[in-house]
């Protein structure tokens, strides 16, 4: 008879093939994934503007035609967090943003449209403080802590010193400094005893409390007496503490242990403190002991004594770069890399968040920087296997019988099981991801994602406003004005050396020991040297073309990989700094596993352990040298240097462009389809103004060499260089493509914010440089100096005059390109993604610029009026169109609103068409072909319907000859097998034929969208 621990057992298992199969049927039926929006917009979310901000503009979104809303990360952040990815608790819907009362609302809002919510989502990083409970623990215990697994730290680093402890790179000075100034400052909560530094605070080690308690212990003894029960309380609490295990003691056993009797020990103390004064002052007069007296320097040594006993060191934050112990979002301290493989991590970290999804309050997530997770196709199966988890929650629920943790376990083994043998489908939630893709690089295969955010599709669409004809005269006028004459890969090799020697040396230096120790393993290979060994790294990741690997944690290398590490070692070689070349062959065969036979299990060990590491630390790299460095120096065409771009491509042929959407509509049709986003260089109608500068390379050089002799007596600084002529080129682009219309005249508060807006963008752009100044050695002279010269510059009206005449020429052909662009991303395939603002004209630079508050209430009266002429009739939406794209009014930006609410409402009412549609190039014919971009959309179980695609481009030439519009001439071309009778979504003009005229296409607006009929 079986008894009732086997009968439990036999019941959790047939449950669990109860509910998987309850999942499998539900998927049969087309049931249980989440939706696909038709179209997104994204909001950013903080204190200022939180749930009920977003909440009251989801009326005016629905009306726009938006299917989905996407916001910023939604949890527990950083106490003022403005951007929200600095979470520190994963367990909690974030307060500053009006917690879950609010995000209810929001969630109420949008449900009663029918709206969803795809949210940003971090795995890769926390951020860390007094308000991140593991980081806390993890100061307080180190190894033992319950946490420790939480956050990638070595805990044997290089140093010994750091033997056991986390660096915390925070202080603003030398450690001796701050110490002898009475910075660090000992202090009680209750019963636990903690660091300040000003605002930050660290927990103190239990097994040191005890150097406190003990201190002047005797005198105590002395005169309450050895019966007295306080002290004897206040000796057993010592003793108590000083019995826990060492932290080095990670066994299971001790660190349960630990983390209980340290609490137990915390609230004895606390109850002590408060049951006798006596022993309260004596703890207090002791920690005022403790922090020293700043006359005198001796009296500092017990605490440093008692610090030298914690789990971190606190450093000046200059040795970050070099001796940082835990890995990080890049090289940023306050952002602690966590490890999302840990099955416990991901657990707690995703609780919240699934739950959001199974109750159907958000629809899908937005993955953050997963090039930054240990093995990226793992997680998001995982992930994906979790939702169905989720699912069967709900189904269990509704049976009645509540899914206990066993139960749950071996649910999430039958799904996995089922989602390998192809019972459930692999993708159910709606996932997207910010991988960056590096022409010519794709996506990687089995992904179990939707796609990415789009910056391959910004890249690709933004390069046709590019005029590729134009290239020699931009090479040249940039050498000649920068005497720069390097290609943009080796400046990107550069800018990563400069990464691996400064921000991340510490990182490099831990896998340049890892590589050594490796070495040693083998007689042919021991005798690499150190320093060979750092530099052929260091070389290796320099030249490495994209952001990262994915190697498997099983030691499996995909053909891509193989090919990518073969080819950059194979450069390396060419380019050799170290001694014995050979030592290539070595690196290339342990980042490929090609281990020699004779190795151990655990020697292989360590060459997966170096590989997979090596992988989270390419992407930082690039990242740091290429978006954040190399796109600030090399500023050809800066239009072009835009995340996910590759400046040396000088725009995109429409083959191209073809080539990209149609594997898109193959393999990721779910991408979003991005122009502007929060991490944008430009936003995407600055960008096109710069693009039309290719188009008139000679007037450009003409007015740059104009404008530095004008404004040359404004260059400043120390030897009167700033700003240099690089830079002073990047001015003259940004100005270019941020002028409002119309100009700015000086006095004014309009002039006054362009101003510093300006010199703000300039600060960043120089710090991220890294030329003549950074974010970690400023050089005020020089940054004086280019504030000065802008400055000047802008209050000079010949130079104002100058500037706004030339830049209303680029801002007329740039608001044509912008629509152009609104009408590919929201025809083609793809989800198109509008960032917050951008449907009225935006002319922001980087961040913080592009998080400047967004005007509603204006853009929901201009909407509303628009509606109101459309709901006049056909002749009223026809003279509406030709009313707002009129050159005398294109300025006003009605016509990118309305063109946004007649393409989103399309996509809406034909969701499958524009989701599942397949894609077909199209091209014109005629004079003006090379001047127009087309493709159709169709699909055929829709009804057979159709749409088309048609806009303008390159066409400043041709806009100037017929003062100020087009006279076009062509026709376009018709796919064969298409519908031949066509309404346009904006005028509402039908079109018939095999072939559409060009000048009846855009004779009531600049760019078409048409559906079949």
């Amino acid at each position: 008879m079986a008894s009732a621990a086997e009968t439990a057992a036999t019941e959790r298992v047939a449950l669990a093939a109860e509910l998987v199969e309850a999942l499998a049927q539900e998927a049969a039926r087309g049931e249980g994934s989440t939706r696909r929006p038709a179209s997104t917009y994204r909001l950013q979310l903080h204190g200022g503007f939180g749930f009920e901000d977003a909440a009251r503009v989801v009326p005016y979104l629905h009306a726009l035609g938006v299917s989905d809303l996407y916001v910023s990360p939604i949890l527990e952040a950083a106490p003022g967090s403005t951007h929200g990815y600095d979470v520190v608790n994963h367990g909690r819907l974030n307060p500053e943003l009006g917690g879950e009362e609010g995000f209810l609302r929001l969630a109420g809002a949008c449900a009663q449209r029918g709206m969803g919510i795809l949210v940003d989502f971090v795995p890769n990083h926390m951020g860390i403080g007094p308000r991140n409970a593991w980081w806390m623990d993890v100061l307080e215990n180190g190894p033992s802590s319950v946490h420790a697994r939480a956050f990638d730290v070595e805990w044997r680093p290089l140093k010994a010193e750091l033997g056991h402890k986390v660096l915390v790179p925070l202080l603003g000075d030398q450690f001796g400094k701050v110490l002898e100034r009475g910075e660090l400052q000992l202090a009680r909560e209750g019963g636990a005893l903690v660091v300040r530094y000003w605002d930050h605070v660290f927990p103190v080690a239990p097994r040191s409390v005890p150097q406190l308690l003990r201190h002047r212990l005797d005198e105590l003894r002395g005169e309450l007496g050895p019966g007295d029960v306080h002290y004897q309380e206040l000796e057993s609490i010592c003793v108590s503490l000083e019995k826990l295990a060492p932290r080095t003691d990670t066994s299971p056993q001790a660190v349960a242990d630990r983390a209980r009797e340290k609490e137990v020990a915390k609230r004895r103390l606390a109850s002590l403190c408060e049951a006798s004064p006596r022993v309260r002052a004596f703890v207090d007069e002791n920690i005022r002991i403790f922090n020293g007296r700043k006359s005198e320097r001796r009296s500092f040594d017990l605490l440093e004594k008692l610090l030298e006993g914690q789990a971190y060191r606190l450093a000046f934050w200059r040795v970050a770069g070099e001796e940082i112990n835990y890995r990080r979002f890049f090289d940023v301290n306050a952002l602690a890399a966590i490890r999302m493989e840990e099955p416990r991590v991901f657990q707690e970290a995703h609780r919240l968040v699934l739950g959001l999804l199974r109750d159907g309050r958000i629809s899908g997530l937005r993955i953050d920087h997963p090039d930054g997770l240990y093995a990226p196709p793992a997680y998001f199966r995982r992930l994906q296997a979790s939702y169905l988890v989720e699912r069967a929650r709900a189904l269990a629920a509704r049976r009645g019988t509540p899914l206990e943790p066993d139960t749950e376990a071996l649910v999430l083994e039958r799904v996995f099981e089922a989602l390998e043998a192809g019972r459930l489908p692999p993708r159910p939630l709606y996932v997207v991801v910010e991988k960056i893709l590096i022409a010519p690089e794709r996506m990687p295969d089995g992904w179990d994602v939707d796609g990415t955010t789009g910056y391959e599709f910004l890249a690709a669409v933004n390069g046709l406003f590019v005029e590729p004809e134009a290239e020699r005269a931009f090479d040249g006028m940039w050498a000649r004005l920068s005497g720069r004459r390097e290609q943009f890969a080796d400046v990107v090799a550069d800018k990563k050396r400069l990464v691996m020697s400064s921000s991340m040396a510490g990182e490099v230096n831990m896998l340049a020991h890892r590589l050594n120790r490796i070495s040693e393993m083998n007689r042919r290979t021991r005798d690499f040297t150190l320093n060979e060994l750092t530099r052929a790294l260091v070389e290796f990741v320099a030249l490495f073309p994209v952001y990262r690997t994915y190697v498997t944690r099983r030691g499996e290398v995909d053909d891509r990989d193989r090919a990518l590490v073969e080819r950059t070692i194979a450069r390396a070689r060419r380019r050799s700094p170290v001694v014995d070349p050979s030592i290539y062959d070595f690196l290339r065969d342990v980042v490929l596993q090609r281990y020699p036979e004779e190795l151990t299990e655990d020697e292989r060990r360590e060459w997966l352990e170096l590989t997979l590491k090596l992988q989270q630390i390419t992407g930082p790299v690039t990242a740091k040298a290429v978006e954040d460095t190399a796109f600030y120096t090399y500023v050809r065409l800066v239009s072009l240097n835009e995340v996910g771009g590759e400046p040396r491509h000088f725009g995109t042929t429409p083959e191209e462009v073809h080539g990209l959407l149609s594997e898109r509509q193959a393999r990721f049709p779910g991408s979003l389809s991005s122009t502007s986003t929060h991490d944008t260089k430009r936003s995407e109608d600055v960008r096109v103004r710069i693009d039309a500068l290719s188009e008139i390379p000679t007037e450009w050089r003409a007015a740059v060499l104009r404008w530095h002799r004008m404004n040359r007596a404004h260059v400043g600084g120390e030897g009167g260089g700033a700003p240099d002529r690089a830079d002073e080129l990047l001015l003259y682009q940004t100005l270019v493509g941020a002028l409002p219309d119309g100009g700015v005249t000086p006095g004014t508060r309009a002039h006054a914010d362009f101003v510093g807006r300006i010199q703000g963008y300039m600060e960043k752009a120089l710090r991220e440089a890294k030329v003549h100044t950074s974010w970690t050695s400023p050089n005020e002279d020089y940054e004086a100096g280019v504030r000065t010269f802008v400055e000047r510059i802008l209050a000079s009206p010949a130079f104002l005059a100058d500037l706004g005449a030339f830049s209303a020429r680029v801002a007329a052909v740039g608001r044509l390109s912008s629509l152009a662009q609104v009408a590919v991303k929201c025809a083609a395939p793809g989800v198109p993604d509008v960032y917050q603002g951008c449907e009225l004209w935006d002319l922001s630079l980087v961040d913080p610029d592009n998080r400047r508050p967004v005007d509603y209430a204006l853009r929901a009266q201009t909407l509303e009026a628009l509606r109101a002429d459309l709901a006049r009739g056909p002749a009223a939406r026809r003279d509406l169109a030709r009313s707002v794209s009129a050159p005398e009014t294109l300025a006003d930006g009605r016509a990118k609103l309305l063109l946004l609410h007649a393409a989103l409402h399309a996509r809406r009412e034909q969701r499958e068409l524009f989701l599942a549609g397949d894609y077909r190039p199209a091209h014109a014919e005629g004079p003006h072909a090379r001047s127009v971009f087309a493709f159709a959309r169709a699909h055929a179980g829709n009804g057979g319907r159709a749409a088309l695609c048609v806009v303008p481009r390159l066409v400043l030439g041709l806009l100037e000859a017929g003062g100020g519009r087009i006279r076009w001439e062509g026709a376009l071309e018709v796919p064969h097998g298409l519908p031949r009778r066509w309404r346009d979504v904006v005028t509402g003009a039908r079109r018939e034929g095999d072939a559409l005229p060009l000048a009846e296409l855009f004779e009531d607006f600049p760019v078409a969208v048409l559906v079949s009929e």
